[in-house]
């Protein structure tokens, strides 16, 4: 073998390496970069009952049926998932809200709290209502939904056609869970934790990408043996 040739092939194996790594890189860095997922606004419903934090609702609120003594909150914001959504500001605070409202025989009291969000979680050209929490005691009777004891307190409601809760005392005025375009600005971004990476895979590249990793090694390796022997 000529020293041309050694070099030649040297340069071949450098090159073949220098791409396989290069494409190594490349899906390394498409495996750690953050998904981006699309977004709604909407409004959120939640629970509380016997003082506890505010919890997600497991149902919306035409078929929830809180009891005496419980709280509900509407939150409208941007945001990714039940991981995220943005609870309401205000506290559920049933002796608050609801302690001067006696009992009566046939009816429940149920504190609702409304929470209509801050500028960046507006549908454009809306603006939130100038108080952005309302709170109010609904003295309904026994067996009222959650969507019942809202009404009692914020209304009017809009619903769409699939029943489901669109605006709260007019806002917002139009649409209803749009999907937010997922090149919006970071502020616009929900405030609320990042859903957490799917159980073992840690947050890391999949096997798949790894896989395809090691594949393009090997096809790499592959080529530099043959070029070799080419000399």
């Amino acid at each position: 073998m000529t020293a041309t040739a050694r070099t030649g092939t040297r340069t071949t194996g450098v090159r073949v390496a220098g791409a396989a790594a290069g494409a190594l890189l490349t899906l390394t860095a498409v495996a750690a970069a953050p998904a981006q997922a699309a977004g709604y606004r909407y409004w959120s419903f939640w629970e509380s009952s016997g003082g506890k934090p505010w919890a997600y609702a497991t149902q919306g609120p035409a078929t929830a049926r809180p009891a005496d003594g419980d709280a509900i909150g509407f939150r409208f914001a941007l945001s990714q998932g039940t991981s995220d959504t943005s609870q309401p500001s205000a506290a559920a605070d049933f002796a608050g809200i609801c302690g001067g409202v006696e009992k009566k025989d046939g009816s429940k009291r149920i504190a609702v709290v409304v929470d209509f969000g801050g500028p960046l979680d507006a549908p454009p050209g809306e603006t939130p209502p100038a108080k952005p929490i309302k709170v109010g005691c609904a003295e309904v009777r026994d067996d009222a939904t959650g969507a019942e004891a809202l009404a009692a307190v914020a209304k009017p409601l809009r619903y769409d056609s699939a029943a489901m809760l669109c605006g709260i005392a007019g806002y917002p005025a139009r649409g209803c869970g749009e999907q937010v375009d997922e090149r919006a600005p970071a502020s616009a971004a929900p405030t609320g934790p990042a859903p957490a990476a799917a159980p073992g895979h840690g947050g890391g590249p999949s096997f798949g990408v790894l896989a395809g990793g090691a594949a393009v090694l090997a096809l790499g390796g592959a080529a530099i043996w043959k070029a070799r022997r080419r000399g």
